[in-house]
């Protein structure tokens, strides 16, 4: 099963990201110029009930959702746009973890206002 420490360090990998606990003290939020595209609680992590909630696609969030009992409609968060993914059951591997980060960073971005995104573009 995946760590929480890859997940932390897979999400600080991408441009312009950055940790936060906008919250409270116990949910991780990973964000791209201050837009959210990963949250995880850690008291679920510690509990033995890891989880980790991602943007996605609304087709591929309900694709997502009918192929894999463990991925659900987004905890405290618009069900539309965002799944939980439930880690502690699934057996998902790293990678198909590492698929959905990326996808939740690239729909973040690709949502951002031009401005940030041109901010994005010229960090690179």
């Amino acid at each position: 099963m995946i760590t929480i420490d890859k997940i932390q360090s897979f999400c600080l990998t991408k441009d312009l990201s950055s940790e936060e606990f906008p919250f409270d003290n116990t949910t991780l939020v990973f964000k791209v110029l201050g837009k959210v595209f990963a949250v995880c609680p850690l008291e679920d992590w510690e509990s033995g009930t890891p989880s980790i909630t991602l943007k996605c696609d609304p087709n591929y969030a309900l694709e997502l959702r009918n192929s894999y009992d463990a991925i659900r409609p987004g905890f405290h968060s618009n069900k539309k746009h965002w799944n939980t993914i439930y880690l502690s059951t699934a057996g998902f591997s790293p990678e198909f973890i590492f698929e959905l980060i990326d996808h939740s960073y690239s729909m973040v971005v690709q949502n951002m206002p031009k401005k940030l995104k041109t901010q994005l573009i010229n960090h690179k």
